[in-house]
């Protein structure tokens, strides 16, 4: 409840951060076995082999634009990422269309691995680095899975109404992508850079452990 009606915009802003990294994820690892066996005619195992290069890679990429951001900062990363992420919403499919395994396996490397994990490899820090260390567990963990339900959660659905809609063709697909990514990068643009910017606002100090074991006795507040 603090953070609700304390922290409402960081909430806000850090699900609109994930909107697109999230979104796009899901779009790149789930419904592209949708678009690949449904429109192209290619075997399951064509998809699923550039989808484990792409898990095998982020084992090093993940942690490698993580770190990275302790020495450049959160921000840039986060944004090249979305740039990236939206000038590939075209070329991605395009490469699909080739049908050809290794332009495939191309194109889902540089989504997952460029695009996206330049966003997920800092977000860890940067959304908690938005909130004071009292509710920083829970405004993170709010920004993070509320838009998850919204992002990820319906993003292989609607690209594949998209996709009927369009009559195969993957173009609104393409815009789906650019517009969540879009909201992402509005969303990073109000947020100040926290990279060595210290602990976001405190709402108030935590009482010390002796005063939370004798809250009731001496009529304390006892924190949730």
């Amino acid at each position: 409840m603090d953070v609700v009606r304390k922290y409402p915009r960081d909430v806000l802003t850090a699900m609109g951060m994930r909107m697109g990294e999230n979104g796009v994820f899901y779009l790149l690892t789930v419904f592209v076995y949708v678009y690949g066996e449904e429109e192209l005619g290619l075997e399951k195992d064509t998809m699923l082999t550039g989808v484990v290069i792409a898990a095998a890679l982020g084992l090093i990429t993940v942690p490698l634009w993580g770190g990275l951001s302790d020495r450049v900062g959160r921000r840039p990363l986060y944004l090249a990422g979305a740039i990236i992420t939206t000038a590939w919403a075209f070329p991605f499919f395009g490469l699909m269309d080739t049908k050809s395994p290794v332009l495939i396996w191309l194109a889902v490397v540089v989504g997952v691995n460029i695009g996206h994990d330049l966003m997920y490899g800092p977000q860890g820090a940067y959304f908690a680095e938005l909130f004071g260390t009292r509710v920083r567990y829970s405004g993170a963990s709010l920004g993070y899975q509320l838009a998850s339900v919204f992002a990820g959660g319906l993003s292989p659905l609607l690209a594949t109404a998209l996709l009927a809609w369009g009559g195969g063709s993957p173009v609104g697909v393409s815009l789906y992508m650019i517009g969540l990514v879009l909201i992402t990068v509005v969303s990073v643009g109000l947020t100040k850079e926290t990279f060595r910017a210290g602990i976001g606002p405190e709402a108030a100090p935590l009482p010390s452990l002796p005063e939370v074991l004798q809250a009731p006795a001496r009529g304390l507040p006892v924190p949730a």
